[in-house]
């Protein structure tokens, strides 16, 4: 676990995290919402490359879930950062995403992060390009998935955010 500020912990999630990811995520207002089983799931299978902030309750008030790319074995692919809206404001999401590829450096050698983001998302896209910034790492967009591969109705383009390589500590 790391102090965030003197009521705020950043931990790996635990099962029992998953319907406040599954509510954080739902109360965002941006994120594509899977369903609350998948984040139980989530919570268990990829609890090690994840992280979530708990306030001093010790209930969840942010999450970074991500996952380590089977091809690309030194990238974290992150696929959700949400901070609930009573606490944001507050540069929660910034420190989630320091101390989980501060963690994932140090035990898995991560050296670089993917994400994607939907045009438009200018909170995701300040997330991301600071984040680069302070890593010391370069930014590449591309169009990962169109629109028209979205099966489901109308969906804006993913674009893929790739970070790298990360040249300054995370923390």
């Amino acid at each position: 676990m790391t102090a965030v500020q003197a009521d705020l912990l950043i931990d790996q999630p635990a099962v029992a995290d998953g319907a406040s990811l599954w509510r954080i995520a739902k109360d965002s207002g941006n994120l594509d919402l899977n369903s609350s089983y998948s984040y139980l799931l989530w919570c268990r299978d990829f609890a090690a490359t994840s992280a979530v902030a708990r306030g001093a309750d010790g209930e969840a008030v942010g999450f970074v879930t991500g996952y380590v790319r089977p091809e690309r074995p030194h990238t974290l692919l992150v696929w959700q950062v949400a901070v609930d809206a009573a606490h944001q404001g507050h540069g929660i999401a910034a420190k989630l995403l320091d101390g989980l590829t501060a963690r994932l450096a140090a035990e898995r050698r991560i050296t670089e992060v993917e994400t994607t983001i939907t045009p438009g998302n200018t909170a995701s896209e300040r997330l991301f390009t600071s984040y680069a910034a302070r890593h010391g790492a370069s930014v590449t967009r591309e169009v990962l998935f169109a629109t028209d591969l979205f099966p489901d109705g109308p969906h804006d383009p993913e674009v893929l955010y790739r970070i790298g390589p990360l040249t300054t500590p995370s923390a």
